[in-house]
């Protein structure tokens, strides 16, 4: 498996940034058309995410690397090389979501309904993501035999045949995953009104999704005995019931 898509001036261009890249720009043309049924302006939008993206991408990292620091040994240029991977999607959420708060509130924007606005651009951009980390051949699950992975399509097989073992091609799930939840999501952004619902259904289907597919993942981030992203799905699952329950809190009591 080869990870670099093609060089330029013998400068190599890898499919994961490709991938990343591409993912953000069709989240931005996904959120052009979502404003209207969150009544926000898509240049606000823009100015929002653009800056909410970058900061994103370096708390993924950052984040990344706080679990990983042993493995560095002092060395910066390598802790900030994300060329091979190595950015945790709880970690850009963090950082991207509070840099998008701090501006709604600068420009006098709706957080919920600017959050609301993105949250299928964001699953849909780490639905392409997670094929970065197939051509990086990281993210995978643990060993699988032939008979297993013969399942799946050649191309799959070949990627997750790593050093003469198949492994459980785990970045595949939790693409599918993804993608499932955008569409619901943007079918939820078009029947719901309630600000803010979108959003945490982004945060409680993808931290289901997570939860579950992370136990198979061999790389997972550690806090002791804990697999961080676990932790942080759980916490993901109680913020989305929790919201849930509040925003349609007059109607449950009416009931």
């Amino acid at each position: 498996m080869n990870s670099v898509a093609f060089s330029i001036f013998g400068f190599s261009i890898k499919w994961y940034g490709i991938l990343i890249a591409t993912g953000a720009l069709l989240g931005f043309f996904i959120a052009s058309f979502n404003c209207k049924f969150r009544d926000i302006d898509y240049d606000t939008i823009i100015d929002i995410a653009l800056l909410s993206l970058v900061i994103g991408v370096i708390g993924a990292r950052v984040y990344y690397v706080i679990f990983q620091f042993n493995t560095y040994n002092g060395n910066v240029l390598d802790m900030i090389n994300i060329r091979k991977g190595g950015l945790a999607i709880h970690g850009g959420l963090i950082f991207g979501i509070t840099t998008a708060f701090i501006m709604c509130r600068h420009k006098k924007v709706d957080f919920l309904k600017a959050v609301d606005t993105v949250a299928p651009s964001i699953i849909i951009a780490q639905a392409m993501g997670r094929w970065g980390n197939f051509f990086n051949q990281e993210a995978h699950g643990g060993p699988v035999s032939q008979a297993f992975i013969s399942h799946f399509p050649k191309f799959i097989q070949t990627g997750m045949y790593i050093d003469g073992t198949y492994y459980q091609p785990t970045f595949l799930y939790e693409s599918l995953w993804d993608f499932v939840t955008f569409l619901i999501l943007m079918f939820v952004i078009r029947k719901c009104n309630k600000k803010g619902i979108v959003f945490f259904l982004y945060i409680g289907l993808y931290s289901v999704g997570r939860f579950f597919i992370e136990g198979l993942r061999t790389d997972s981030l550690m806090l002791g005995p804990i697999r961080v992203a676990q932790l942080m799905s759980c916490i993901g699952v109680v913020a989305c019931i929790g919201f849930i329950l509040f925003s349609y809190r007059k109607e449950i009591v009416k009931k």
